[in-house]
């Protein structure tokens, strides 16, 4: 099996430095850089706007893994898109039509995902899985870094890897949340090949982080 893909958050970086901390984890191995977007409305915290992913965008050329916690969502595409997105994450709680906000995504040239919150079920994609690119299963409650695993959203992940399998596309499935080396391995065993971690990854400081890259990946 092959390594999966490491998209650290920076949610839980120094945010005194992000452009440094952008770099240190791109040097130091990871695959996408997962950036979480809250309203204080959708999920109970704010974070960061498209000003600070603009900001950001010049210090990485690796993939900006953009989960967007707001609600209402479409107006805020555009923005972000423009900013450098790569991947738009999206959760079909936070409009009223998420079939034609994975279509404005895609229109604006961008992958599109979908992120599914512990009690949204797998079939939620059902109608959706021939447009996305990327599907996020939250293995916590979304809102706040560091939170603990809830692994009843494994049985998810093997649910989601079989739709994804049956329709034939290559369609990311990203785990966020909870995620260190043990989980890690549950997830991809499970079927994702992409894992968002914040804590795991910028614990002990930049000289750690290749280091705690390698043991989410497994090839430590």
């Amino acid at each position: 099996m092959a390594a999966p893909l490491i998209a650290p958050s920076i949610l839980s970086a120094d945010f005194a430095r992000l452009g440094e901390e952008v770099r240190a984890i791109d040097a130091a191995g990871a695959d996408w850089i997962h950036i979480d977007v809250m309203d204080g409305h959708f999920v109970p915290n704010l974070t960061i706007g498209p000003g600070v992913v603009k900001a950001l965008r010049p210090h990485s050329a690796k993939p900006f893994d953009v989960h967007l916690m707001v609600s209402p969502v479409d107006v805020y595409l555009e923005a972000f898109a423009a900013a450098g997105a790569d991947i738009i994450t999206v959760h079909p709680e936070a409009g009223p039509h998420v079939h034609r906000t994975i279509q404005a995504i895609r229109a604006l040239g961008k992958q599109a995902g979908i992120a599914l919150n512990p009690a949204t079920p797998a079939k939620t994609l059902d109608y959706l899985i021939d447009d996305i690119d990327l599907v996020l299963v939250m293995s916590v409650n979304p809102g706040f870094g560091g939170q603990s695993f809830i692994t009843s959203q494994l049985r998810k992940i093997e649910a989601v890897r079989k739709m994804i399998e049956k329709s034939g596309r290559a369609i990311h499935l990203e785990v966020d949340g909870g995620i260190d080396a043990v989980t890690a391995r549950c997830c991809t065993d499970a079927g994702a090949n992409a894992l968002v971690a914040g804590t795991a990854t910028f614990k002990g400081g930049p000289d750690h982080y290749a280091a705690n890259i390698a043991a989410l990946k497994g090839t430590d």
